[in-house]
């Protein structure tokens, strides 16, 4: 028997709850910001996972210098903020997530999360949903290093009691994966997100569920393969 805990890792945005709105607007009030055409919503989809600094300078128009990138986060920020503040930043959660989670812990899983959110960002939409106390360890790319680095499922699974063999990270987008074959974790890609499956396999996805039901049963199988 394995003296590991064994952890179920959750990606936030495209994962948890969808808020693929609220970051376009928030994007494009950033780029606004400098005087700059706002990129495509699915461009900034794309982006989605990356920690927000990463984001936006793939996002940069060529011949944008990195200087910019300051000020689109500062503004992205204030305009995410006062979105939220004002009831218009939804980040509604996908359907039969409540009833995934009790499941894994029913099943002797602990959860967590690692985000390219800021801490802040993380916690408020946790609270605004219910869900503050579900989580022991939130990670989030303004504390650690983001993906694709391992870095965050390394501090989830050191404040957990868990290792690789014993951890699944669960998301919607490549940089998931990559995170958790970078840490020696099991993915599990889900296709309710911003990135193909088609994507999330390439990126190292041992299996991609379409709907929140698949998620308990995948979790378990990954760990005790």
């Amino acid at each position: 028997m394995s003296a590991f805990n064994r952890l179920a890792l959750f990606d936030c945005d495209g994962t948890l709850v969808d808020s693929q709105h609220a970051i376009i607007a928030a994007m494009a009030a950033g780029f606004a910001s400098q005087g700059l055409t706002p990129p495509t919503d699915e461009a900034v989809r794309r982006q989605v996972g990356l920690s927000l600094e990463v984001a936006v300078l793939g996002l940069l128009p060529e011949g944008v210098g990195a200087g910019a990138v300051a000020g689109i986060v500062a503004a992205y920020k204030d305009a995410f903020f006062a979105n939220r503040a004002n009831g218009i930043a939804e980040e509604p959660l996908y359907p039969g997530l409540v009833a995934a989670l009790d499941a894994l812990e029913a099943a002797g899983f602990l959860l967590g999360i690692a985000t390219g959110k800021s801490h802040r960002g993380l916690v408020a939409t946790l609270n605004h949903h219910g869900l503050g106390g579900r989580f022991i360890t939130l990670q989030t790319a303004d504390r650690a290093q983001g993906k694709p680095s391992p870095d965050m499922a390394l501090r989830a699974m050191a404040e957990a009691g868990a290792d690789p063999a014993s951890t699944v990270v669960i998301g919607d987008t490549s940089y998931d994966m990559q995170m958790a074959r970078n840490a020696g974790a099991a993915a599990l890609g889900v296709a309710w997100g911003y990135h193909a499956p088609q994507s999330l396999l390439a990126a190292g996805a041992a299996r991609v569920c379409h709907d929140y039901a698949e998620v308990p049963a995948a979790v378990a199988a990954l760990v005790a393969a």
